[in-house]
């Protein structure tokens, strides 16, 4: 076997955890692409796809962090949809403006994980049982906003456009590259550049530290796939109206979570307490403030993710936040994060809530029974957890 063979193949052994989601996704869209006889991948229902993700991104993102510190929170399905049905109330019945009613939401849901938190962290609860609580709270909560009359209809138009509107394009452009939004190829290019320079000068500093890189064909490899990936979708998401709002919203708490997690002291501390918090407690780390600030974090994403939902629903209803939570969590653990704790990255679960969503997406758009619909995502979910337990064993 030659030099690349090798490194590639010692490459794969031991990232294997971060790329297995990403080869999934793709073998998962050319199926569905064939099956569909080429209109999963259109341009409209790839925009389409990426906008009925958000909601369930920024939950998969928030509770990545719950269970890395080896806890878990099932309330945050109805307090999202409850949440959707207190901003629709304040908008539609108590004439706040958009920006006023998002702000109330998202110190509420702070709030609520504060709650969540501090019952786990200082009453010693366990999560399960003081978030079930929350379950059926908010499940009852929500019903008492939607005032029992199933939906409550949004008419601002401000807030609608959250979930149903496109970034604007730039004018005067109009006959350069018709049928495209330059905007969104100028920025899918600089995201491009920007991903590049930040790979390569975080390869020059691992050497400068002394901290062997991954091989330089291996990084030439990742680059490719990396740049080939976002320049595709960039081209898609250009070739419809653009980059929506939604997706706008999904990047920036990607990267805020993955900056925090990445290269903050707190991050580093969510980490040490998740792979073991009596050693994390005894080395000087408030275990119970980490305990706090990621269940607060988690119940401020799940505002923002019923504002996402209620968005592009364009109302409240009753059924909203049914089986968000288990969707998150399904999305957290495809991503790759562990059960035991201490391991798991945001951006990976963000893909693993795109993997969920392009199941459910391509099933429907092939027509398949809801009842083999639940199957199949159930299976899904099995063998995220089967090869979760295989690649920690391998490991240890």
């Amino acid at each position: 076997m030659n030099s690349f063979g090798q490194h590639l193949k010692k490459f794969l052994v031991e990232n294997v955890r971060d790329y297995a989601m990403f080869v999934a996704l793709i073998a998962i869209m050319i199926v569905f692409e064939v099956l569909s006889g080429g209109t999963f991948l259109s341009p409209d229902n790839i925009t389409n796809l990426i906008n009925q993700t958000g909601y369930l991104a920024v939950l998969s993102i928030g509770v990545t962090l719950v269970i890395v510190i080896r806890h878990i929170d099932l309330s945050i399905g109805f307090l999202s949809g409850f949440l959707g049905a207190v901003a629709a109330n304040l908008m539609m019945f108590y004439h706040f403006n958009a920006f006023t009613a998002i702000l109330v939401v998202l110190l509420l849901g702070a709030l609520a994980g504060l709650l969540n938190g501090s019952m786990v962290a200082y009453l010693g609860i366990p999560s399960f049982i003081a978030t079930l609580a929350g379950w059926m709270a908010y499940r009852g909560a929500l019903l008492l906003a939607t005032r029992g009359m199933g939906t409550i209809i949004i008419k601002n138009e401000t807030f609608n456009a959250i979930g149903n509107g496109y970034i604007p394009d730039i004018p005067g452009l109009e006959n350069f590259l018709p049928g495209y939004h330059k905007l969104t190829l100028l920025l899918g290019i600089v995201a491009i550049i920007a991903i590049i320079y930040s790979s390569i000068s975080g390869r020059r500093r691992q050497i400068q530290r002394g901290i062997e890189p991954i091989p330089f064909d291996m990084f030439i490899l990742e680059m490719i796939f990396i740049t080939a990936g976002l320049f595709y979708i960039t081209l898609k998401i250009a070739a419809y109206n653009g980059i929506s709002w939604t997706l706008l919203i999904v990047l920036g708490v990607t990267m805020i979570y993955y900056f925090i997690t990445e290269r903050t002291v707190l991050g580093r501390h969510i980490y040490a307490v998740g792979g073991n918090p009596e050693a994390a407690q005894l080395s000087g780390i408030n275990v119970k403030k980490i305990i706090l600030i990621v269940f607060t974090s988690m119940g401020m994403l799940a505002g923002l993710s019923g504002i996402l939902f209620a968005s592009r629903l364009k109302s409240a209803t009753t059924t909203a936040g049914t089986m968000f939570e288990l969707y998150a969590i399904a999305g957290a653990y495809i991503g790759g994060v562990s059960a035991a704790g201490g391991v798991g990255k945001v951006v990976n679960s963000l893909i693993g809530a795109f993997v969920m969503q392009t199941l459910q997406n391509g099933m429907l758009l092939l027509g398949v029974d809801v009842s083999l619909q639940y199957i199949i995502l159930g299976v899904v979910l099995a063998i995220a957890v089967i090869f979760d337990v295989a690649t920690r064993s391998r490991v240890h």
